[in-house]
């Protein structure tokens, strides 16, 4: 007997439940790769954001140009950018006020920057508990429909007086697709779970260390200013 291994043909013979298994596991799988490719462009375009806000932070310009220049685009704000507008305009706010010290200005020039980089965060991590499921949960969602298969096929093994190889394979591999369509659908969301997490944490490296060179900055031109204003009283 000639059997087409397709796999729209072990589909076709498949029992319902094996049938709604690889029904819900090919959702999974679409739903995996649209976040995969999102994610992936989303942190791309990050990446690049950061890279070149960090070459017009260390060229050597005006801060408050630079400040002056994010808030232009300031619904558009993205990473490393995102964080300085936060951390500035908190340091703008108060280092003019009288009686504040250069401390004060820093702990909430600081909590600003720590709130924005929160909100990155949520941002960068957004849509992978999807791939997170989608990998973990998967192989055994597509097990659950291969012993279901099986069973199926040995149950029906029970009116037969002699069973054969060539009865029992044709159900078992359609029960097996199921299975390898659980792989199929958690093998790409591990691999890009695991490189977006990486990634994620790389950058959030980055973004800890400007905050202490930034805050370092920050620091130094406050106490500046305070010095400056006590001078001008007492003059």
């Amino acid at each position: 007997m000639n059997i087409d291994s397709s796999f729209l043909t072990y589909f076709v013979n498949a029992g319902l439940v094996v049938k709604l298994v690889l029904f819900l596991l090919i959702g999974a799988s679409i739903a995996s790769w649209t976040y995969i490719l999102q994610r992936g462009f989303f942190l791309k375009a990050t990446q690049q954001a950061t890279s070149r806000f960090e070459q017009l932070f260390w060229s050597g310009g005006d801060l408050s140009k630079l400040y002056s220049e994010t808030m232009l685009h300031k619904d558009d704000l993205r990473g490393m950018e995102a964080i300085f507008q936060a951390g500035f305009k908190e340091f703008l706010r108060l280092h003019q006020q009288p009686g504040v010290s250069a401390e004060s200005i820093m702990e909430s020039a600081r909590r600003a920057m720590r709130v924005a980089q929160m909100r990155e965060q949520d941002q960068l991590e957004l849509h992978l508990p999807v791939l997170a499921t989608v990998g973990s949960t998967s192989p055994y969602v597509g097990l659950f429909g291969t012993v279901w298969g099986i069973m199926l096929s040995f149950r029906a093994l029970a009116n037969v007086q002699q069973a054969t190889i060539s009865m029992v394979a044709p159900g078992i591999a359609e029960a097996l697709i199921s299975t390898a369509m659980g792989l199929f659908a958690a093998i790409p969301a591990v691999i890009a779970y695991n490189r977006y997490s990486n990634d994620i944490n790389r950058l959030m490296n980055r973004y800890d260390a400007f905050q202490e060179e930034f805050s370092n900055i920050l620091f130094r031109q406050a106490q500046m200013s305070i010095s400056k204003i006590a001078e001008e009283v007492e003059g």
